[in-house]
């Protein structure tokens, strides 16, 4: 759960895909809100059936990790092994089934800050990701995987009349701004990146912004543009949230979209009281954009007719409605360049039962995702600033190259960085100078930094690794 979806993509056909393809995707999408249970099953069934016979004859890698399993028309989804990111970049050459999308390609495709937002060979979109594995990942989605995620982000999260409206609001000359982590491949800042450059003429009316600048910075970024939808994670939110009380950020938002981490109800109820405007959360990631949306009763919905998630306990046994899984594994079913087959996503999940009020037969989850902490740590200026943990995580994946780690916030002033996995002898002065030049360009007081080689410690209930967390009450420098 580590990517933010911007949804903002309502012209889509124009942003890089063809029109035909899009128009197809939209109305397969269209066509799938409609379905009741029974009918979405079904469709799901035909999907996975048609993926399963693609990626045994395409795929080398899946052709022997189903070899002995029964024909495609008679397997069932668990009777296929699942697969976890270090396996599928291990072996990413032979989980591809395009020979032009190979690691060595892709590698020097991301490594472009320029390249970001165009489509590798003119055709996938490549989007990094780590999450909380500690393993990084690339992840490539060919054309019709993208017009099926802007279809669903268009018709299901904004609602059918989203292109009209969005329009409607330019000609107004309202503004979309995506606060979060930038400098790589991500999917947030990837999407808008490509919409942009597909049509230029939408540059005043959309925006990136970098979570890795100052937070003064930032906030007379945001109001010099003055946006009226942001987007960002939800511990952004709370940051920005407090600079909004305080009179620093004067935004008028008329909707704020989070995503990418976990929202408690109390973050939600601050944020719209601050800002006075409709919150709205989503469910994504880098495996698959669109995995669900947020109804009016608040309820997340899975876009089942094109992803498959499953629940499963430490020991990769299905879960019960109703109980808490350990991971999720998650089949998408559209993405033909890099299938994903029972791919374990790593996010804990509960899928609710019954049917949710809003009368949407698209089955209901609750998502604990990325659970990390903000720090708030002394300014060199006096007072205090909070450092969010994505892009504290950023830093280190992106500056230091290390992504098994845990940072640990012991002190106001000290911070201990514990490094897992085989790392090389020059990651601790690497983590150090990465830190140490972010906490000053970021204005803050000397913080002792300790970088030890003990592991990062999971959490003794639910074995989750918390990248990012604190353990000194907050209190004035």
């Amino acid at each position: 759960m580590s990517d933010l979806n911007p949804s903002i993509t309502e012209l889509p056909f124009l942003a890089g895909l063809d029109a035909a393809l899009w128009a197809e995707a939209a109305w397969q999408v269209w066509q799938g809100s409609r379905l009741g249970a029974a009918e979405l099953a079904e469709c799901r069934r035909r999907r996975l059936l048609d993926l399963l016979r693609h990626a045994r004859s395409a795929s080398p890698f899946y052709r022997d990790l189903h070899a002995g399993l029964p024909n495609y028309g008679r397997v069932c989804l668990a009777d296929c092994p699942a697969v976890d990111k270090r396996t599928l970049m291990r072996e990413f050459d032979r989980v591809s089934t395009r020979p032009e999308v190979n690691l060595r390609t892709v590698e020097r495709f991301v490594s472009d800050p320029a390249r970001l937002g165009s489509l590798l060979h003119g055709r996938y979109a490549v989007w990094s990701s780590s999450g909380t594995t500690g393993h990084p990942g690339l992840f490539v989605h060919d054309s019709r995987a993208l017009a099926v995620y802007d279809a669903l982000e268009t018709q299901r999260f904004r609602g059918q009349a989203a292109g009209v409206d969005q329009m409607v609001s330019w000609m107004r000359g309202e503004r979309y701004a995506l606060v979060a982590a930038t400098g790589g491949h991500f999917a947030g800042v990837s999407s808008v990146q490509r919409l942009l450059r597909a049509l230029p003429w939408m540059t005043p009316f959309v925006r990136a912004c970098s979570l890795l600048q100052p937070i003064d910075r930032l906030v007379a970024e945001l109001n010099a543009y003055g946006p009226a939808i942001l987007a960002t994670y939800p511990t952004a939110a709370e940051m920005l949230a407090e600079e909004q009380a305080s009179g620093r950020l004067r935004l008028r938002l008329r909707e704020l979209w989070t995503g990418g981490e976990c929202m408690a109800p109390a973050t939600r109820a601050r944020l719209q009281s601050v800002f006075g405007c409709r919150v709205r959360n989503a469910y994504g990631a880098s495996e698959f954009l669109a995995i669900a949306w947020e109804c009016p009763h608040r309820q997340l919905h899975v876009n089942s007719d094109w992803v498959i998630l499953e629940p499963v306990d430490a020991r990769g046994r299905p879960v019960a409605p109703g109980e808490r899984s350990h991971s999720v594994l998650l089949t998408n079913l559209v993405n033909r360049v890099q299938p994903l087959i029972r791919y374990d996503l790593g996010d804990a999940v509960t899928m609710r039962s019954g049917r949710c009020p809003c009368g949407s037969a698209f089955p209901v989850i609750a998502v604990e995702g990325r659970c990390d902490d903000v720090l708030v740590m002394p300014l060199a200026r006096g007072g205090v600033g909070a450092v969010v943990p994505l892009a504290l995580e950023t830093v280190l994946e992106e500056r230091a190259h290390v992504h098994d780690f845990q940072v640990v916030q012991t002190a106001l002033r000290a911070v201990t960085v514990r490094l897992g996995g085989e790392q090389p002898a020059s990651a601790a002065s690497a983590v150090r100078r990465a830190l140490h030049a972010y906490f000053q360009a970021m204005g803050f007081a000397d913080i002792a930094l300790d970088v030890g080689d003990q592991p990062p410690r999971r959490d003794c209930l639910s074995g989750k690794l918390r990248r990012v967390v604190r353990e000194v009450e907050r209190a004035s420098p």
